[in-house]
C-alpha cells in the first residue's frame, strides 16, 4: 500500500518585517467642494494619465481643517477611487475624520517624516517653493527606469541610465537624465515654474514644467536625439540644445 509522502520541515523564517522609505503623492486640499475637486483632479489626471492610474495617495486634510472647513471623507474617497487613484493614508484629519477614515479601512499617518514641506501649501509661490525644494535632498537613480516604473522626487532628480518607454518620471524641482529619455519627465510639479529639465537624448512621450506640457507630437525634430535644456519662459515651454 503506498505511503503518503512526508511533508519537508522549514525551520526558517517565511516572512520578515523591514523598515523602509516610499514616496507617495501627497493630496493637500484647501477646499470642501468635491464637484472642483474632481475638475482639477480629472485635469491633472489628463497631464499624465498612466502616471496616475492606481497611484497610491496620502490626502492632507491640515489646511483645510485650519479653515474650519468641513468634508465627506467617504465620498472624498469614492471621488480618488472613482478616477483610478487609491488612498492608503489621511494626516492632519480630526477625530471625526479619523474614524471615518478608519472605517473606510485607510491609515492614519501620525507625522510627515515623508511628505516636503511645499507639498503642504495650497498655493505656494515660485519663491517658497524654490526654497523648500533647496531643503531638500537630491534623489539619484543610478538603474534603467523600466516601463511601468514611477519615480517621485521632493526635490531634484537626476538619473544616470535611461528613462524607458511608460515609465514616468516627477520632481519636484529639476530633472536631470544623463541618458536617453524616452518615457514621460514633469519636473515643478508643486508649481515651480523655475524648474527645469536636462537630458542627453530626447525621445519623450511627454515633457512638462509646472503643469505646462508638450507630447511627442508636439517636438520638433529639431531638437529629438539630441542634449537639450527645457525650461518656462512667459508660460511656454522652451527647448533648446545644450551648446
Amino acid at each position: 500500500m503506498p505511503t503518503e509522502p512526508k511533508k519537508s520541515v522549514n525551520n526558517t523564517t517565511t516572512l520578515e518585517f523591514k523598515s523602509s522609505t516610499f514616496s507617495v503623492p501627497v493630496l493637500v486640499l484647501s477646499t470642501n467642494d468635491l464637484e472642483q475637486i474632481e475638475g482639477q483632479l480629472k485635469n491633472k489626471i489628463q497631464l499624465s494619465p498612466e502616471f496616475f492610474k492606481n497611484t497610491p495617495v496620502v490626502f492632507d486634510l491640515q489646511l483645510l481643517n485650519s479653515l474650519n472647513l468641513a468634508i465627506d471623507i467617504k465620498q472624498l474617497t469614492e471621488i480618488l477611487r472613482y478616477l483610478h487613484l487609491l488612498p492608503i493614508g489621511i494626516y492632519g484629519g480630526n477625530k471625526e475624520q479619523i474614524q471615518d477614515a478608519l472605517d473606510l479601512h485607510i491609515p492614519i499617518y501620525s507625522n510627515h517624516t515623508n511628505v516636503s514641506a511645499s507639498s503642504r501649501k495650497a498655493k505656494p509661490d515660485a519663491t517658497s517653493v524654490s526654497e523648500t525644494r533647496a531643503a531638500n535632498p537630491t534623489t539619484i537613480i543610478k538603474h534603467p527606469v523600466r516601463s511601468g516604473q514611477r519615480i517621485y522626487a521632493h526635490g531634484d532628480l537626476i538619473i544616470t541610465a535611461q528613462v524607458s518607454a511608460g515609465a514616468e518620471i516627477m520632481a519636484e524641482g529639476n530633472i536631470h537624465i544623463y541618458n536617453t529619455l524616452r518615457g514621460r519627465a514633469l519636473a515643478g510639479v508643486q508649481g515651480d515654474s523655475n524648474a527645469c529639465i536636462f537630458c542627453f537624448d530626447l525621445q519623450a512621450e511627454l515633457i512638462s514644467i509646472a503643469g505646462h506640457y508638450k507630447i511627442s507630437e508636439d517636438l520638433s525634430e529639431t531638437v529629438r536625439n539630441k542634449p537639450i535644456q527645457i525650461y518656462l519662459e512667459e508660460n511656454s515651454l522652451i527647448i533648446k540644445d545644450i551648446i
